[in-house]
């Protein structure tokens, strides 16, 4: 699962002050769920085999269900089964006996079916129970979560073709316990099952699901039924099924079918979204020398998912926002669609080939599959995008300090899909290249080779991962797992420096501030003096530990955790002088993003400060050089007057268009109309990032001028340029230009509804139809709705006091009560 925090989301657009991620991570007090010892689930029955026959009633939502699941005992005799059915209509249970089906008495409750067999089995006999049945997904109420918004399993997309422009699609979402409510399952992770599935559907759509597609049977009524078989088992959160109209584009891998399924609109464009798959198939089956496990690879993107991505076995699905336009792929450089294609299909191995055998080790899953996305982004990029991805994941983790209380492996949280945050995602990741490091590549990935191949097509925990990287590696891994796997929190480290002329001796002295015990800390020590560079190996084994060294000469620079390693909140207490130091010597790309930061705190004030910003925005690193332009304060003389000339330069020459929009963003602020030609130039480019940077830019100079532009490029527009085109609107427009913005965010994807909402809610206060003001008031209080679980509330009431105030300033009162309606509902407590 990939998943997408949409209350990270907000609150990283600054328009929200509360962290709602690390606010809905926070247990309650007292809560009685937490007291709970999650164990793995008991097995007294294995699955062995399930086969399905479904059709689907577009209408009514229904699926309606034959059933055939081959079973035996795990170890113990047993006359009873217990399965997982949610929300069904359940006709008829039946024990199958030589091709004749015999009723087995039952008892329901509405979410799990307890069956009399017939009689008692012992675990060398299989037996098979009949289930006719009826899911009704829509009727199930199901409890979501910040990385999975919804749980009913089996979603109808637009079933009765009444919204426009949007097609009509079923798919599936098992994780973590959704499969059962569409198929009666033992819905646990520590199951294995192999299935076979046949889908009746209407005709003009194609279907897809795990493994094979056996046969296809055109029937006589309009309809046609597809049978799938998956003839390795996995566990039933990874069956999946989707039906829709998908354009289907094939290339292949060593034999083996490597498939897209998309809409017919971007199907053009499936080479260019999905087409490195195969390389990257490629690339991990060679890193963990087993080869892809399953017969085929699909991928396909579906509408109103309610997650991320989902890596069901051998079909992988996707959230529509890894579509894309070529245009739109050349400012994708490794953005969210690419690591989430990497990162679900590295679950292949782990998580669908070897699966977590509870929730509470989610990590062997999860951690993993974000591990993947930096080791995808080193292969591929290089070194310093596998440097930017895992620090981008570090300080997603240590940016929510409520999650410091939360261990890795966690066997008490108030709910399963609590695990789903980033502890087990960005916090394991980097845990994973920590061990890495302190392993070696080889004898890392030969631990990650045993693993798998100790326990294929079966499940695994993290005290199994710990014992396969002992037997690679010989050495004991004990304190490791025990303080980063079983223990929650992260060091909070101190540094200083002391030198003393006298004695020429160097003191390091480190000091761990964090509550509880110490951490552990093997790391490296780089020292700078003389012209030459020296690493020292120390081990931090206390809260307060000190390296003391003799130096022929004050070093230039002491580096700690040289090799940029530690997952801790540093406070690291050089010199202005030692960070520039540190940027143009030291070589790493976390060196120089350490001096970067430390430099734009005081280049008002400070020369070498200055010097570090305008020479970063040089970098060699694309991603430092956003970062300096950014941090370049150009309201000061000399930074101004060094960087506008690089800016210029960047703006129109540099390879990478993000770094161009960067620079034309930049010199845009300053509002000066002698850039105005070098805007109108960006606007010609191919890379929206770089119109929608001139398109903004422009409007700060000749509002009027861009407001007309912008009417241009209301039909070509997506990403950046789509958002320039919307916030110039939303700035300058007025009535006639209304429709277009009100459509744009009443249908637009989150995030693009975070990036215009505030220069929304300006343009409502200054609209004059006051049906198009109560249309927009009611758009953001949908939104405000949608995302009040997540503690915005109070933000959208800002918001909406906001628009009230202008529109009083305007002399128009007949919007208040409505208002004032909205502004209580936001700010009562959410359900």
């Amino acid at each position: 699962m990939k998943t997408l925090y949409a209350a990270a989301l907000i609150g990283s657009m600054g328009l929200f002050a509360l962290n709602a991620t690390a606010q809905q991570a926070a247990p309650k007090q007292d809560d009685p769920a937490m007291k709970i010892y999650r164990e793995t689930p008991t097995k007294y029955n294995d699955l062995v085999h399930t086969k399905l026959d479904v059709r689907f009633d577009y209408k009514k939502r229904y699926l309606y269900g034959k059933e055939w699941v081959t079973i035996k005992p795990h170890f113990y005799p047993t006359d009873s089964l217990s399965l997982d059915a949610k929300g069904m209509d359940l006709k008829t249970i039946a024990i199958v006996k030589n091709g004749k089906n015999t009723p087995l008495k039952f008892t329901y409750d509405g979410m799990v079916v307890k069956i009399k067999l017939d009689r008692t089995y012992r675990n060398n006999e299989n037996y098979t129970v009949y289930v006719d049945y009826t899911a009704k997904p829509n009727e199930y109420k199901a409890q979501g979560s910040l990385a999975i918004t919804d749980a009913k399993g089996l979603y109808f997309i637009n079933p009765d073709g009444t919204e426009k422009d949007k097609p009509t699609q079923i798919w599936t979402q098992g994780e973590t316990e959704g499969s059962s409510v569409w198929f009666p399952t033992i819905d646990k992770p520590n199951q294995k099952t192999t299935d076979e599935i046949s889908m009746t559907v209407p005709a003009k759509y194609v279907t897809l699901s795990n493994g094979r597609l056996a046969s296809q049977k055109v029937n006589g009524d309009g309809t046609r039924t597809d049978t799938w078989k998956m003839e390795l088992p996995h566990s039933p959160y990874l069956f999946m099924m989707a039906v829709g109209d998908f354009k289907i584009t094939k290339d292949t891998w060593k034999g083996k079918e490597v498939s897209y399924y998309l809409e017919p609109k971007y199907a053009p464009y499936a080479k260019d979204i999905f087409g490195f798959t195969p390389e990257v198939i490629d690339f991990y089956s060679k890193t963990l020398g087993i080869d892809y496990p399953w017969n085929k690879y699909s991928q396909i993107v579906v509408r109103d998912y309610v997650s991320g991505a989902m890596e069901n076995t051998s079909a992988t699905l996707h959230g529509e926002y890894v579509q894309a336009t070529k245009r739109e792929l050349l400012d994708d450089y490794y953005g969210q669609g690419r690591s989430t294609i990497v990162h679900e299909l590295f679950h292949q191995w782990f998580g669908d080939y070897v699966t977590c055998e509870s929730w509470s080790n989610l990590t062997v899953n999860e951690s993993f599959a974000d591990f993947s996305e930096t080791l995808w982004a080193e292969h591929k990029y290089g070194q310093e995008a596998g440097d930017a991805h895992i620090n981008g994941d570090r300080q997603a983790y240590l940016s929510q300090p409520d999650l410091r209380t939360k261990d890795l492996v966690r066997f008490h949280y108030h709910d399963k899909e609590d695990m789903f945050d980033a502890v087990t995602y960005q916090k394991g990741g980097s845990i994973l290249y920590m061990l890495r490091n302190y392993l070696g590549r080889e004898a890392f990935y030969k631990g990650l080779n045993i693993y798998l191949k100790t326990n294929a097509l079966k499940n695994g925990e993290a005290q199994q991962l710990r014992l396969a990287l002992e037997e690679a590696s010989g050495r004991d891994l004990n304190w490791f797992f025990n303080q980063w796997y079983y223990g929650a929190g992260n060091p909070i480290l101190n540094i200083n420096y002391k030198w003393d002329d006298a004695t020429k001796t160097e003191t390091v002295i480190l000091n761990q501030t964090q509550d509880g015990n110490a951490f552990i800390l093997p790391m490296a020590i780089d020292v700078y003096a003389g012209g030459k560079k020296e690493r020292k190996t120390f081990w931090m084994r206390n809260k307060v530990d000190s390296l003391v060294f003799k130096s022929a000469v004050k070093p230039s620079l002491v580096n700690v955790d040289g090799d940029k390693m530690l997952l801790a909140k540093k406070t690291d207490n050089k010199t202005l002088d030692e960070f520039a130091f540190q940027y143009f010597n030291a070589p790493l790309y976390l060196d120089r993003f350490e001096a970067i930061t430390a430099a734009a705190k005081s280049q008002n004030s400070n020369a070498a400060a200055r010097k570090v910003i305008i020479a970063a925005l040089n970098d060699k690193y694309w991603e430092l050089q956003v970062k300096a332009i950014k941090a370049a304060d150009l309201t000061n003389d000399d930074v101004r007057n060094a960087a506008q000339p690089i800016l210029s330069k960047l703006a129109q020459t540099d390879p990478n268009n993000l770094v161009k929009a960067a620079a034309i963003t930049a010199l845009g602020k300053l509002k000066a109309s002698g850039n105005t030609n070098l805007f109108k130039q960006g606007l010609n480019s191919q890379s929206y990032a770089v119109q929608g940077a001139s398109l903004t830019a422009l409007s700060l100079i000749d509002a009027p001028n861009a407001l007309a532009m912008a009417k241009t490029y209301e039909k070509d527009s997506d990403g950046a340029l789509k958002d320039a085109v919307l916030k110039t609107y939303a700035n300058s427009g007025s009535d006639e230009q209304w429709p277009f913005v009100y459509d744009a965010f009443k249908n637009g994807q989150p995030q693009e509804q975070f990036n215009i909402i505030r220069s929304y809610a300006d343009m409502i206060g200054r609209l004059k139809n006051q049906s198009s003001v109560e249309q927009g008031i009611s758009s953001i209080v949908d939104f405000g709705n949608k995302y009040k679980k997540y503690g915005v509330g109070p933000q959208i009431a800002m918001v909406l006091n906001g628009i009230k105030d202008a529109r009083n300033k305007a002399g128009d009162t007949a919007s208040n009560a409505m208002i004032d309606k909205a502004v209580a509902e936001m700010n009562a407590p959410a359900n």
